[in-house]
């Protein structure tokens, strides 16, 4: 029996970005295609199939310690971008500067899909939805480069809107333009 079950929600990559030295700069560059491996984005500085631990997991592992890769790639969510740009007093805020891989347009509350959620593409490539991409203050300086004083306004606005992280479960590649079928996992709310 499947453990995931594929919804009727089909979303579109709107755009496609390439962090080159997340130690230089968050910032992306803006492409219109990415090959997707097992690895990541070849090239892109979030790519590798382990990474250094980070704040993100401390309560689990010290930092720094090598762990598994599953912050590939940080996927966001058009319509909350859009949000995010008016909490922020702009009319848009290029994703390039918040060091996006994707944005996804037409899937609703994008940020809360449920962990191990799938992204479908239509060459058969997968993406799996690891957690939300909580925000940091990293963007900062990248936004207010062009609109001082927004980038201070980031980390708030960005909160439960930030999208999330993922990585690649069967390889292919992705252009924008491209539909993104949403597959969810089949079991109900965890009751705690």
């Amino acid at each position: 029996m499947p453990a995931l079950k594929p919804t009727d929600i089909i979303g579109e990559i709107v755009w496609i970005g390439h962090v080159e030295d997340r130690d230089a700069s968050l910032q992306s560059r803006a492409t219109g295609t990415a090959q997707l491996t097992y690895a990541g984005v070849p090239g892109e500085a979030h790519g590798g199939l382990t990474r250094p631990s980070c704040s993100r997991v401390i309560s689990q592992h010290p930092r720094d310690t090598e762990i598994r890769n599953v912050r590939q790639l940080s996927i966001m969510s058009a319509e909350e971008l859009a949000e995010i740009a008016a909490d922020c007093r702009l009319d848009g805020l290029d994703p390039s500067l918040v060091g996006a891989s994707l944005v996804i347009r037409g899937i609703p509350d994008f940020t809360h899909l449920p962990p191990s959620s799938r992204l479908q593409l239509p060459d058969g490539a997968t993406l799996v939805v690891d957690m939300e991409n909580r925000p940091c203050h990293l963007p900062a300086k990248p936004i207010n480069a062009v609109h001082p004083g927004a980038g201070d306004k980031f980390k708030s606005a960005a909160k439960g809107k930030r999208g999330v992280t993922a990585w690649v479960e069967r390889e292919g590649r992705c252009h924008v333009g491209d539909a993104v079928h949403l597959h969810v996992p089949d079991q109900r709310a965890w009751a705690y």
